[in-house]
């Protein structure tokens, strides 16, 4: 079934677990919102934008500090979260709808983009596949950005698929209201908010479900481009903004201005909305009887957008934003409830990743952990208040996002970050413990750690088949950049 209906009956399912068996395991719920920065929740110190059912699950559950998204942008973290391998396993290592090419790329920079996977392989053993296979029933409401019509969500192991499709935003009919021009989306009536669809029927899914345990896969359109909030939501922020007296401040990135303060009205609705859906879902859990036994899980698909396409948020003190290998990029938001595993109110600093989600949805079905060919760690232990062995973390961008970064690759081992800028090799190195906004560069004082980190990043380049940008003959350095200009609105 490729399409769960506007109102959905209650489904008589199969595959009820047999008299005698093990615990039920545990259903899942997965939220993931789309260019949402770390810092765009109150309980994450925000304390303009709104976000109280979220703030809640962080007391409920596990706040996670140095959580971080396996690419600055979103088709790579979004592959790397559904199959537990680093994204360049997938071959999507950009956000599908770049360029694919060298040869097709127009604009005026120092490299030539790598080339990348448009589409998750139908045959990658995916979070969805595996759960299903053990007996779940699977859904799916929101943004897929994985591929072309025949490699979307019912594709890759859902039983049902709302809203995913080839596009990396609400771009059809009103965008985020009813009409949607979506192919995977009945329209609702007029002037309907998207994020409280999505919620609706995803209440709807879990309230059918009787026998099976369950997976819902949510990943919000939200808080992505178009800017577009609820009327009544904008207003409010509008008068609190003047009520606290906040206006714009803006810094530098590069060529780009940087956006320093949380103040944009239209950006806050959208947060607030994307909260209210997920409060919605919250509530239908404990309405439902379904709290006790069902882990949610609420993260971003990559920092929050502060240099281009309005700069609608600020991602202070982390540094720079979307597209960017600073910490404002690829430092999320991550926030677990699991009554029973994990502890209410706990902060866990242990540095984690994308990859890691597959192998806790197994965990929590109560399934063997992933093959050894899988990057990921299950979360669990930490759940549990268990220390984590250290291990480094890895990201490879051979790409120009429309950000206004340039290539890069980073490793982060401990509390010291390496950057390496793919251009022209230069390196920069930075203690996090000790400098979380990413000022000063220690490069030059700590050689042969710069060393030992950039033979490990090496080493991970070469085991996941990285793919490197090349020098570009047609550019000319006396000529603009070619990388688009921020619109503030």
């Amino acid at each position: 079934m490729r399409l769960l209906p506007l109102v959905l009956a209650p489904l008589l399912l199969a595959g009820a677990l047999p008299a005698g068996s093990p615990p039920r395991p545990a259903n899942i719920v997965f939220f993931l919102a789309d260019d949402l920065g770390q810092r765009d929740l109150g309980a994450y110190g925000s304390t303009f934008y709104e976000t109280p059912h979220l703030d809640r699950l962080a007391r409920e559950g596990a706040r996670f500090t140095d959580a971080y998204a396996a690419c600055p942008v979103c088709s790579p973290t979004r592959a790397s979260i559904l199959t537990g391998r680093w994204p360049q396993r997938t071959g999507i290592t950009d956000f599908i709808g770049a360029p694919l090419k060298p040869e097709q790329w127009k604009r005026n920079t120092r490299s030539l983009p790598a080339t990348y996977a448009d589409r998750l392989a139908l045959d990658a053993p995916t979070a969805a596949k595996s759960l299903k296979a053990a007996g779940y029933a699977t859904f799916f409401a929101g943004k897929w950005h994985l591929g072309p019509e025949g490699w979307w969500p019912e594709n890759q192991g859902f039983d049902f698929n709302l809203g995913g499709n080839e596009r990396g935003g609400p771009y059809g009919g009103k965008r985020y209201f009813s009409p949607y021009g979506n192919p995977r989306l009945p329209d609702g009536p007029d002037g309907e908010h998207l994020p409280d669809r999505l919620a609706q029927e995803a209440v709807k899914f879990i309230a059918a479900q009787r026998d099976r345990p369950f997976l819902v896969y949510f990943p919000f359109y939200s808080v992505h481009t178009p800017l577009m909030a609820r009327e009544d939501l904008r207003l409010k922020y509008e008068e609190k903004r003047r009520r606290l007296g906040l206006g714009e401040r803006w810094g530098r990135e590069g060529e780009r201005e940087v956006r320093e303060v949380q103040s944009h009205a239209v950006y806050a609705g959208m947060v607030e909305a994307m909260d209210l859906a997920v409060g919605r879902v919250l509530q239908a859990l404990d309405d439902l009887g379904r709290r006790e036994d069902t882990l949610v899980i609420f993260t971003s698909d990559n920092g929050g957008l502060s240099t281009s396409e309005g700069s609608p948020t600020s991602n202070r003190p982390l540094r720079a934003g979307k597209g960017w290998m600073y910490e404002g990029g690829i430092r999320v938001p991550l926030i677990v409830r699991w009554p029973g595993v994990a502890r209410p109110g706990s902060v866990v600093a242990a540095p984690v990743s994308s990859p890691d989600f597959l192998p806790t949805f197994l965990a929590a079905a109560g399934l063997p952990p992933p093959p050894a060919e899988r990057d990921g760690r299950s979360l669990v232990p930490l759940l549990r208040g268990e220390a984590a062995a250290e291990r480094a973390l890895f990201w490879h961008y051979p790409h120009y996002g429309n950000q206004g970064g340039a290539p890069s690759a980073a490793v982060r081992r401990g509390d010291w970050k390496l950057i390496t800028w793919l251009e022209d090799g230069r390196e920069e190195l930075f203690h996090l413990g000790e400098d979380l906004g990413e000022q000063r560069d220690l490069a030059a004082r700590e050689p042969a750690r710069v060393a030992t980190l950039r033979a490990e990043l090496r080493a991970w380049q070469q085991d996941v088949g990285a793919r490197f940008p090349v020098p570009n003959p047609a550019y000319d350095p006396a000529a603009p950049s070619g990388r688009a200009a921020p619109r503030k609105q």
